[in-house]
């Protein structure tokens, strides 16, 4: 269930992401954060209406608020930098660098005492290895600077964001999830009323804005849960295939074309899953 889970939140996410970097090209790419986590937010809070699954905060690691600030902060600086990145048209540079967020939460899974058998931490390296090579790096025309830093960017903030995800998931996933938004656009009405400006967003950009949050809320969400029902690391791993998703839409929709080592990647990381799930 664990697995099943987070590689469908790797597909929401990666559909997210390839969402938010087209929208990217036209408005600032932290406008479109911004907007897509107030809905994000709507949805969280809808949830949690709906399901009546609200606990008062507190201030203790072992619950849900703490790790939601800082997952909230670290995920609002990693999609920044992402959407920003992808906005300069190098996904080639960009894109594999964020595949390596799932580093920081595996360390952290490992050193938290998690055991995975030695066909399943095999399993992970080839997985995420084929995450890398499918985002299609551009490593032969060069590494600019500007790009190579919005990845690491991205990079540092969904591996904080992730770690955080998981230990207050382990309290609870829902109102882990709603609480990071509400830091995060928290940040962005803040950053609004400085510049006076909410984008420049038409009606025409409000349902795809609408999409991206909730499809983004949704794969966080499915991640967060998918790390209390097994071990951490795999789910992590798991969940850090989105780019896979964004690489072949934009194949599909945008017509870019596939290089041999994406195609290289893909099979790398559906060999990675098999071994993880029979390990």
């Amino acid at each position: 269930m664990a697995s099943i889970l987070a590689l469908f939140s790797s597909f929401l996410w990666g559909s997210a992401d390839y969402l938010a970097g087209n929208l990217s090209k036209k408005f600032k790419p932290i406008a479109v954060t911004g907007a897509s986590q107030a809905f994000g937010l709507l949805v969280g809070l809808i949830l949690v209406i709906g399901s009546g699954s609200y606990i008062a905060p507190n201030l203790s690691w072992d619950g849900y608020f703490l790790p939601a600030i800082g997952a909230g902060i670290a995920g609002f600086l990693g999609l920044v930098s992402f959407y920003s990145g992808l906005s300069t048209g190098r996904m080639g540079v960009v894109s594999p660098i964020s595949t390596l967020s799932a580093v920081i939460p595996l360390t952290f899974a490992f050193l938290s005492g998690e055991r995975p058998t030695s066909i399943q931490i095999f399993g992970m390296a080839i997985a995420v290895f084929g995450a890398f090579c499918a985002s299609g790096p551009d490593i032969l025309k060069g590494l600019p600077v500007k790009p190579l830093l919005y990845g690491v960017g991205a990079a540092l903030g969904f591996g904080i964001a992730l770690t955080f995800m998981a230990q207050g998931s382990k309290t609870s996933s829902l109102l882990t999830m709603t609480a990071m938004r509400v830091i995060s656009v928290s940040f962005c009405v803040f950053l609004a009323l400085r510049f006076r400006s909410i984008g420049g967003f038409g009606r025409s950009n409000i349902f795809i804005l609408a999409v991206i949050g909730a499809t983004d809320f949704a794969a966080n969400l499915l991640l967060g849960v998918a790390t209390t029902k097994g071990l951490v690391s795999i789910a992590m791993v798991f969940g850090s295939l989105f780019p896979i998703v964004t690489a072949l839409l934009a194949f599909r929709f945008l017509h870019e074309r596939l290089h041999r080592v994406q195609y290289l990647g893909i099979f790398f990381a559906v060999a990675g899953v098999s071994l993880i799930s029979i390990g």
